[in-house]
């Protein structure tokens, strides 16, 4: 993909799509456009309003190794960006963890709207921390910890727990497995990729997310099924959660009702998100 000095951003973005759409990426032109913001350090509304802007200088090699890097390596547009929305944060990215998605904001919602005021909430498998840092930004009274088995998640998530100054606990912690405290909450997006389905995964998840973060066993459920077990009211003598909120993947609500069911958890309930697939099952005890 050639763009001389001073190409146009019109052209540099045209050049972008062929090659971005050629490889069979699913929006070209929104990843075309959010790589040139990211290169140029501007808003991408920029890009439509500004007649003066030009892609010059070292902007364009740069612009050609983020458009080869989405094009041949399948490299998601987060990870090249280093940085993802979510709800009102912008946190930071990469091979770390998981790049936090639109449909796990539900999760957030779901919490949200059910936890008292000064709840003690854990967010099981954190991440980067969106979910752990989401909450915190949205409702201060809370008290908000984030764990993981991951280190490097660990470390990814502090780190943007410091830069948006938000004060979150990070623990690490295999589940509940050497959690210190208890929780009135618990909520959770874990691994929940069927071994049967993992290499049907686009290339953007499979070649670049870690593998730890994205199967879960024969069934998908491993983790959850786990979790469940221990978050039950009769699975620890300090147990004290009263709420357990889990994010599923497509088909997996049924199994996971009854799972919540069998541990002892009532009032178990499913939230719809905006494509219709229930993706969040949450019960009380």
């Amino acid at each position: 993909m050639p763009i001389d000095t001073g190409t146009s951003i019109r052209d540099a973005l045209d050049s972008a799509v062929i090659a971005i759409a050629a490889a069979g990426c699913e929006t070209p032109r929104l990843d075309a456009e959010m790589l040139l913001a990211h290169v140029l350090g501007v808003a991408r509304e920029r890009l439509l309003l500004d007649r003066d802007l030009a892609v010059a200088g070292p902007s364009v090699r740069a612009f050609q190794d983020a458009v080869r890097r989405r094009a041949v390596e399948r490299e998601p547009v987060a990870y090249i960006c280093a940085s993802r929305a979510f709800r009102r944060l912008q946190l930071r990215c990469d091979r770390r963890a998981l790049i936090p998605r639109p449909e796990t904001e539900l999760l957030v919602e779901t919490a949200l709207a059910r936890l008292p005021t000064g709840a003690r909430v854990l967010d099981v498998g954190t991440g980067c921390g969106a979910v752990a840092l989401a909450l915190e930004d949205e409702r201060p009274d809370l008290r908000v910890a984030g764990s993981d088995v991951s280190l490097d998640a660990l470390g990814l998530a502090r780190a943007n727990g410091e830069r948006l100054g938000l004060d979150v606990r990070w623990l690490h912690a295999d589940l509940l497995a050497g959690v210190p405290d208890d929780f009135d909450a618990i909520v959770a997006n874990l691994p929940y990729v069927a071994e049967s389905e993992r290499e049907r995964l686009p290339p953007e998840i499979l070649r670049h997310e870690p593998a730890g973060a994205l199967s879960a066993g024969p069934d998908g459920l491993s983790c959850v099924r786990r979790l469940v077990a221990e978050a039950g009211p009769h699975a620890r003598a300090r147990a004290r959660v009263r709420l357990l909120a889990l994010e599923v993947g497509a088909g997996q609500a049924g199994a996971v009702i009854a799972l919540m069911g069998e541990a002892g958890f009532r009032d178990v309930r499913i939230e719809l998100d905006l494509a219709g697939i229930e993706r969040v099952v949450v019960g009380v005890q």
